[in-house]
């Protein structure tokens, strides 16, 4: 696994991103999580400014039983879901996967009861990066 970014979970692949874009949605699949939200953040700059970009989608995740443990508890919380999980491929043409680290986004609420919430979902994230 490649180094972890200061607020995210990332790997470098050894695949290519067409072929690892349906293998993140199935490793989050299996650790609970829905994607709620497909960005292709390349075809949007092509359509709404007339730029290339390297190939990047946001997959916004969702595991529906954390998110209403997490609601319960702090209702404003929905301003920071879902989590976020990016695909893309950088300069050197590898593909990379990043999760959001949950404890670090958590980091700016002041609600102490939401650090297990967050632990809990960071461990499921790591288990879908590792997996890849």
């Amino acid at each position: 696994m490649s180094p972890t970014a200061a607020y995210g979970i990332r790997k470098i692949l050894s695949c290519t991103y067409e072929e690892a874009l349906p293998r993140v949605k199935e490793a989050l699949s299996k650790q609970g999580f829905g994607v709620l939200t497909e960005i292709d953040v390349r075809a949007t700059l092509e359509k709404k400014l007339d730029l290339d970009f390297n190939k990047y989608v946001i997959l916004g995740a969702c595991n529906p039983t954390m998110a209403y443990q997490t609601l319960q508890e702090e209702i404003e919380i929905g301003l920071l879901l879902p989590c976020n999980v990016i695909v893309y491929e950088n300069a050197e043409k590898q593909t990379v996967v990043s999760a959001i680290d949950p404890v670090k986004m958590l980091e700016i609420v002041e609600n102490e009861n939401l650090t297990l919430n967050a632990n809990k979902v960071k461990e499921m994230l790591k288990k879908v990066i590792s997996s890849l």
